[in-house]
């Protein structure tokens, strides 16, 4: 099991300078953890370079991006993108005539999901077919690399592969019944984890979440070699979740989002950065605390350990900056309502004794309850019924501050790591928000 290690103390700024490079291994989608990274990479003078994931063709062809989507992608990244397609997972692939796993789930009914059945083999060949296309992809990346960056630069290799849910529309109904369903709408995360689609999803989770960061490590050895060997330092990181440390009830508590279903994939990354580290390779996994992106938005609930941020903001960053920030959260709830009153229904949900019960470090992910899923999403539509308007939401300023400053201690904590793998709960962020590195965050 992972040692529970927080990161106590802000990093010493890292050694990077202008001419390393921070490659992010993943696709830049938006706002969310990776940019934070890249913002602090260009705020000190690095190189950015970054990858794609590719796209489909309607015939489910995967290839690169055309020349319109490569201009777009730089544009959003603000550098250069090269273009060689890494997706990861197995989804998509036919192996010896046999369809897909997505096709043969065209059909399926989402009240069936214990009974589907896949056509025999059909999953591990698939699973066999993807994990050979990005191997060969990540080699292709690393040649370019090798053209690309000086043996003497410095270089961060992010991981930012994350997910893994099969293109399926059997899978959303379901989920939504596991992540936002109460009364005869809910569905038991163990009951389907336990199911033919459940085991699938883990067997995808694990190839795209975790697997590939063996496959970036593992294929990227003669780039690490080379610039090793000139005396640079080549290190990994990658985006973990495995609970945060939040203010509850006036102490730093450890809690998780319940049902993660994703978490058991989570734990398999960690593992894959803890072999890596001993043997000698800079590989660390941190673990982030919860925010609200797109993607999230499945996760109902998930927001709700985001406001006792602004209590661990007070605390440590200090009047002004707390000031600041509570301001423009209080200006995004309605008339009556108040900062102090959210946090009061937050931490009244987070210090809840069924919740207590539930959740527990050595024994995480936990499934959800009937009784807890309805605890929870109560919770989270109050909490969103206090503000004037649902796009603008305190949950949402509260997630920018997160991912700009993981990104920066990820970025200098990458230089001379601690640990395989590293929480970087409330206390840690809001002290950094005190810091040179952090002031312009808020």
């Amino acid at each position: 099991m992972t040692e529970y290690r927080p990161l106590q103390q802000l990093p010493e700024p890292a050694g990077y300078k202008a001419g390393d490079v921070l490659v992010l291994v993943g696709e830049l989608f938006g706002r969310g953890y990776a940019n934070g990274l890249v913002d602090e990479a260009k705020r000190i003078g690095m190189t950015v370079i970054g990858t794609t994931v590719g796209r489909r063709e309607s015939d489910g062809t995967l290839r690169p991006l055309t020349p319109e989507e490569l201009i777009d992608a730089e544009a959003l990244l603000g550098g250069r993108v090269i273009n060689i397609p890494l997706e990861a997972g197995f989804d998509m692939e036919s192996v010896d005539g046999i369809p897909s796993v997505a096709e043969q789930l065209k059909k399926a009914r989402p009240d069936d999901f214990a009974t589907i059945s896949f056509v025999d083999g059909s999953v591990e060949k698939a699973c066999a077919a993807g994990t050979a296309r990005i191997r060969s992809h990540l080699a292709q990346l690393e040649t370019e690399l090798i053209k690309l960056i000086p043996a003497d630069a410095n270089i961060l290799l992010a991981h930012s592969m994350a997910g893994g849910i099969p293109r399926a529309r059997v899978f959303m109904p379901l989920l939504n019944r596991i992540f936002k369903g109460t009364g005869e709408k809910y569905l038991a995360s163990e009951a389907f984890w336990n199911s033919p689609l459940g085991n699938l999803c883990s067997a995808s989770f694990n190839e795209v979440t975790a697997d590939t960061f063996r496959y970036l490590i593992e294929g990227t050895a003669t780039l690490r070699g080379r610039n090793s060997g000139a005396g640079a330092r080549v290190c990994y990181t990658a985006y973990g979740y495995h609970g945060t440390g939040v203010l509850v009830g006036g102490e730093y508590r450890w809690q998780s989002y319940t049902p993660y279903v994703q978490g058991f994939a989570k734990i398999r990354l960690e593992d894959i950065a803890a072999e890596a580290t001993t043997q000698g390779i800079p590989a660390t996994v941190y673990n982030c605390p919860e925010i609200q992106t797109n993607s999230s938005a499945l996760f109902l609930g998930v927001e709700i350990s985001l406001y006792p941020l602004l209590s661990a903001i007070r605390r440590e960053s200090g009047e002004h900056v707390a000031a600041a920030v509570e301001a423009r959260c209080q200006a995004m709830l309605k008339e009556g309502e108040t900062v102090a009153g959210l946090l009061k229904r937050a931490d009244d949900y987070l210090s809840s004794p069924l919740l207590a019960q539930i959740v527990d470090f050595p024994t995480w992910p936990q499934h959800n309850t009937r009784e807890q899923a309805e605890l929870m999403l109560t919770a989270s539509s109050e909490l969103m019924a206090m503000h004037s308007d649902q796009k603008q939401l305190v949950c949402a300023e509260l997630s920018r501050i997160v991912f700009l400053a993981t990104g920066r201690l990820m970025l200098h904590s990458s230089w001379n790591p601690l640990s395989s793998t590293l929480w970087l709960n409330h206390d840690i962020i809001s002290r950094l928000l005190a810091d040179d590195r952090g002031a312009a965050i808020v």
